[in-house]
């Protein structure tokens, strides 16, 4: 028996539809149109891998990463699932470390709530442990960790909440609910899967920034944590319509069995860690106006930023970096839109722009 699915661009309400959550790197499900799959490997060839260290169980230990997040692992922090304690041995830990906005785009971890709030991060980090090939948890010892991401004041140290990542199902989708090129409301009917990322709940405990670095603990393995503030700006809010022209995949609107997307649209706040990913659709836009928008009156007005727009089409790239400063609404207007006119770029170009998305 069909059922209908009801999403509605600001707050999304999901029915599970029996379709496995996406998941990152070799566990991603590429899509079946060619420039899906050219995209998604593009992003799993050059998104940030896991780095592997031993330290003994008994002793604990400091590590470093190459990024330079220290992590300091408590002694007999360590016990296996069925909560014996894990008092001596080699442990196997992996760490997935993120604080640029170039990994948080290739990585799928862009900064935002799950009520669709925006965030700036002081430190991205997933750590998974196992001894024998045993998978280990914590023994109720977190693990500190120094991130070198500083909240960019001169002398302050800044408490900053901790959140835990939560990477929403792929639901099957019958009936959507969502905004046209005019941002008024309009409905399609069609079977879609729907591209997710990973975005962020906010959990007990905090961490703290000074100019420099963020330190903050890890009470959890196998699980994403961030110390994130929220992006608390008094100035109205507007919605964002990115309009892609003929850069437009069409296949954004098919059935992408993926994370990923044809065409993707990212906005990077001017300085501060914050990268947004626009996922929501624009239904039933007229020619030209396809593309993407923010949740509902959620992007500051006055904000400066700058936006990347990429497609992959044909085979081939295309992308535009853009600097744009978010306008009032014309008068009768109840949304902010930007153009873009994409040109081809290669491999190596799109990921030059990616990574200059750090400087901005």
């Amino acid at each position: 028996m069909k059922k209908n699915v009801f999403f509605a661009a600001a707050l999304t309400l999901f029915i599970a539809a029996g379709i496995t959550g996406c998941k990152k790197g070799a566990d991603a499900v590429l899509p079946k149109q060619k420039d899906g799959k050219k995209l998604t490997e593009f992003f799993e060839k050059y998104q940030r891998s896991a780095e592997t260290f031993t330290v003994d169980a008994a002793t604990g230990g400091v590590i470093t990463t190459s990024k330079g997040s220290k992590l300091t692992i408590p002694a007999g922090a360590f016990k296996k699932l069925n909560g014996n304690l894990v008092a001596s041995g080699n442990v196997k830990i992996k760490v997935l470390d993120i604080f640029k906005p170039s990994d948080m785009l290739l990585g799928n971890k862009p900064t935002i709530t799950t009520g669709g709030a925006m965030l700036e991060s002081f430190g991205e980090i997933r750590v998974d442990a196992t001894i024998n090939d045993t998978v280990l948890a914590l023994n109720d010892k977190p693990i500190m960790v120094v991130m070198p991401v500083g909240n960019g004041a001169t002398g302050q140290q800044r408490e900053i909440p901790m959140w835990n990542g939560v990477e929403p199902d792929q639901i099957q989708e019958y009936v959507m609910n969502g905004h046209n090129h005019l941002n008024q409301p309009t409905t399609v009917t069609q079977q879609v899967f729907m591209a997710t990322t990973l975005q962020w709940e906010q959990i007990n405990g905090l961490g703290a920034a000074t100019p420099t670095q963020s330190t903050f603990p890890i009470d959890a393995l196998g699980q994403w944590r961030n110390c994130d503030a929220l992006y608390n700006d008094p100035r109205p809010k507007t919605t964002v319509l990115g309009y892609f022209g003929d850069g437009f995949n069409s296949e954004s609107n098919e059935n992408i069995n993926s994370y990923m997307k044809p065409s993707m649209l990212f906005f990077k706040t001017k300085t501060t860690n914050t990268l947004i990913r626009f996922t929501v659709g624009i239904l039933n836009a007229a020619p030209g106006k396809d593309g993407f928008l923010s949740y509902q009156n959620s992007i500051p007005v006055g904000q400066e930023g700058t936006f990347l727009a990429i497609s992959s089409k044909n085979d081939k790239f295309y992308a535009e970096m853009k600097d744009v400063t978010i306008g009032t609404p014309a008068p009768g207007a109840n949304f902010f839109g930007v153009d873009f006119n994409m040109t081809e770029v290669s491999e190596s170009g799109l990921l030059s722009l990616i990574n200059q998305l750090n400087t901005k």
